[in-house]
C-alpha cells in the first residue's frame, strides 16, 4: 500500500485550483490518493462527487508516491468501504485559506478522507502537505506486539 501525491496540475479551473492549494500550504502537493496492494485507489475527490474506489493510471512525473506499512490497509480500505459515497468536504478543505471555516463532519475532502482511514486523530487537520510529511515519519516495519 502507498499514498500518492498529486504534484500536476490539470487544465482550466481544476488547475487553478491545484496551484491555489500548493500555493497556499507551501507544498508541492495538491490531491492524495490511497493506492491499495490490488492497485485500487480510494480518496475524496471534488470532481468525483467524493468519497470514492477508483482505478487510476497514475503518470510517474505528477505523482510522488510514500510506501506505507501493510499492516494498515485492511483498516483504511474498510473506511473507505464504509464511506464510499459521502460527499466531498469543500468548506472543510478551504477552511486552510480562510480560517474560521470548519470542517463538515459528514464529508470529506482528500487528505482528511486518507487520514482518517490510516487512524488519525484529527484528520481535517491534515493537508496534503502535511500528510505526506508525517507518513514519511512513520516506520516502514513495526516491531511485531510482545507476546
Amino acid at each position: 500500500m502507498k499514498a500518492a501525491f498529486y504534484t500536476g496540475t490539470r487544465p482550466g479551473k481544476a488547475g487553478l485550483y491545484n496551484r491555489l492549494v500548493r500555493w497556499w500550504t507551501t507544498s508541492p502537493y495538491s490531491h492524495v490518493e490511497l493506492v491499495f496492494s490490488d492497485g485500487i485507489a480510494a480518496s475524496s475527490s471534488y470532481a468525483d462527487g467524493g468519497v470514492r474506489f477508483k482505478v487510476i493510471d497514475f503518470e510517474p512525473q505528477s505523482w510522488d508516491f510514500i510506501e506505507l506499512p501493510l499492516h494498515l490497509e485492511a483498516d483504511a480500505r474498510g473506511w473507505f468501504a464504509a464511506h464510499a459515497g459521502a460527499d466531498y468536504d469543500l468548506r472543510g478543505n478551504l477552511h486552510f485559506m480562510v480560517e474560521p471555516l470548519s470542517d463538515r463532519k459528514d464529508a470529506w475532502f482528500c487528505s482528511e478522507a486518507v487520514a482518517a482511514a490510516l487512524g488519525f486523530r484529527e484528520p481535517w487537520r491534515y493537508d496534503p502537505g502535511v500528510l505526506a510529511s508525517t507518513l514519511r515519519s512513520l516506520p516502514r516495519n513495526p516491531l511485531p506486539a510482545a507476546a
